[in-house]
């Protein structure tokens, strides 16, 4: 119990970023709710289950990367806490300026033959944002550490996939529906500014971690 009470934390706050970071409209998202609101639910579902399938794969490579580098080099913990902690400030800012414009949500379908093909269009977006990468080892660096067991980082993979899995398939059922369209417009600026304020605090967490 007192691993899990010393560990759980993190994987907490991990988490807690993946699913604001599902509020936030990215290339993947956009994708989702231009596919419901352009094409239909089902293309849409399809697209989603493809971006969760990407964001596992992403998941797993970092926690996988991420551990088999500070077991042997402890000095590169430093330099990939720093690298993650300025990132998630320089989202936050970014993030915190877009709360601050008014803009409004753009996304476009693509008409694809077949639901295996959305799949596959969802994992491409997933696996060729460069942005998902460096948010995902971002995200990973606040919960895994040089001393975290291997359950920290399988919690993180499995609870990063539910939720983006989760996340996807609620915007695409959705987002079938100009009334939800509507809302999330009017609430995204309330939205973008919690989103912004929280990986700003995250990042001056990596930085000045000590452990």
């Amino acid at each position: 119990m007192t691993e899990v009470n010393q560990f759980l934390p993190g994987v907490l706050l991990s988490l807690s970023a993946v699913m604001l970071a599902l509020l936030s409209p990215g290339p993947n998202i956009l994708a989702v709710i231009g596919t419901s609101m352009g094409v239909g639910r089902k293309q849409a579902v399809s697209l989603a289950l493809g971006v969760g399938f990407g964001t596992f794969l992403w998941v797993t490579l970092a926690v996988l990367g991420f551990t088999a580098v500070i077991s042997k080099y402890a000095v590169i913990m430093i330099t990939l806490k720093i690298l993650g902690g300025t990132y998630l400030l320089w989202l936050g800012v970014k993030v915190l300026r877009s709360a601050a414009t008014q803009k409004d949500l753009s996304a476009t379908a693509i008409r694809l033959k077949t639901n295996a093909a959305y799949f596959r269009r969802g994992l491409t977006v997933q696996m060729t944002n460069p942005k998902a990468a460096l948010a995902t080892l971002a995200i990973v660096s606040i919960g895994v550490h040089e001393s975290t067991p291997l359950w920290v980082g399988g919690s993180i993979v499995v609870g990063a996939t539910l939720l983006s899995v989760g996340g996807h398939l609620i915007y695409a059922l959705a987002f079938s529906t100009k009334p939800m369209v509507a809302l999330y417009a009017r609430a995204r600026r309330f939205i973008e500014a919690t989103l912004g304020t929280f990986f700003c605090l995250m990042g001056l967490r990596l930085l000045t971690d000590k452990s």
